[in-house]
């Protein structure tokens, strides 16, 4: 395939983009990847900013003030997410996430959850929408979030400890106010709630069992994620990686647990719920355990560029095919054609300190593409 290259100024994106296919026709409406997995969750980037500095996603010495996001004029605008999200529906997406950097960041940002709340699929089904916020303002948005359209809510909270939360957010910024947002959710009809927990060892994995504990018997459900080699910027090492199998084993020796069947096929989190019928927790196991076979995620980046996997090294360029006067069908063909020769299994390829072959070191940042 021939290939075209794009050059930008910072570290985000310094690679060949490969050529999308030439649209030939309409194409089917579910498509499946050469290793057979459905195109079935879209995740879109609303902004490559955030207001954390999240030591395992944005840390300060890489975002500082001398860092260049992107222009306004790159994003994709509502009108032009809503397009491209209603092709991808169309070819057999049933689940819609809202990401960034920070989401809530994204001016007017309820408006386009009215707009995409009201897609359906086509036999006339509501799409399942959910956001993934740091939660810094979600109190002041849940409620108009929740009246916007909104079904599902994803929350980052790495500590319950308040010196731990602000030291690995790296803009002092407290756990309570996050704490509120979670109440503000609550009140505003979400539940159940899923409280993302990135797990460092030495940094925060004396936080594992504090966490389960304090929310064991609510709406919330915390996931415990394995510290992921996500980007260039975040100087991962396999030893601050504490395997889901440990977490499990922590929370078990005080709170006994039993596995539980996922939800559904391509689910991320293996499921565990405590034995006296308090409530459940997630374990996302990236590194140790691989779920790569059931991957049926796209990833649309804030200016547009779609990727196949969280750990890509390059991209393809839809905003281009949008703004440059190509209709809906031969924009859903082009799609079809890329999702048609994925093969991407990143995690079951990991270099040879996690037990795999060698992957490729440029990744694109988690920043700029979403978890």
């Amino acid at each position: 395939m021939p290939e075209k290259f794009t050059v930008r100024a910072d570290h985000r994106a310094c690679h060949a983009v490969p050529a999308i296919p030439a649209a030939t026709g309409a194409s089917p409406a579910i498509v499946a990847d050469a290793l057979a997995r459905p195109l079935q969750d879209l995740r879109i980037s609303l902004t490559d900013r955030c207001n954390f500095r999240c030591v395992y996603c944005m840390p300060e010495e890489f975002f500082n003030a001398d860092y260049a996001f992107l222009p306004r004029d790159a994003l994709l605008n509502f009108e032009e997410i809503t397009r491209i999200a209603r092709i991808f529906v169309g070819h057999g997406v049933r689940k819609i996430r809202l990401t960034g950097g920070e989401p809530l960041l994204r001016k007017h940002l309820e408006n386009l959850i009215e707009m995409l709340a009201q897609l359906r699929t086509p036999d006339g089904r509501e799409l399942d929408l959910a956001l993934t916020t740091n939660g810094s303002l979600l109190a002041q948005k849940a409620q108009s979030l929740r009246d916007a359209g909104l079904k599902r809510l994803t929350v980052s909270l790495d500590s319950l400890d308040d010196s731990t939360f602000r030291r690995m957010n790296g803009v002092d910024f407290p756990v309570a106010q996050v704490l509120r947002g979670l109440d503000a959710a609550r009140a505003a009809g979400f539940g159940p709630i899923k409280l993302n927990m990135v797990v460092k060892r030495g940094t925060n994995d004396q936080e594992i069992v504090p966490m389960a504990r304090h929310f064991k018997g609510t709406p919330f459900i915390p996931r415990f994620i394995e510290y992921m080699d996500v980007g260039a910027s975040n100087d991962w090492r396999m030893d601050e990686v504490v395997p889901s199998s440990e977490v499990v084993r922590r929370i078990a020796e005080h709170m006994p647990l039993e596995a539980v069947e996922s939800n559904h096929p391509g689910e991320t989190a293996e499921r565990w719920r405590y034995l006296d019928g308090g409530g459940e927790i997630g374990v996302i196991s990236s590194v140790t355990q691989s779920f790569c076979r059931d991957c049926i995620r796209a990833r649309l980046s804030t200016e547009g560029v779609l990727y196949t996997c969280l750990f890509a090294a390059s991209g393809h360029d839809l905003r281009t095919l949008m703004r440059g006067g190509k209709t809906d069908q031969e924009i859903a063909a082009a799609v079809a054609g890329l999702w048609q020769v994925r093969a991407d299994r990143y995690s079951e390829l990991r270099s040879a300190k996690t037990g795999g072959a060698a992957a490729p070191t440029r990744k694109i940042e988690m920043s700029y593409i979403g978890g």
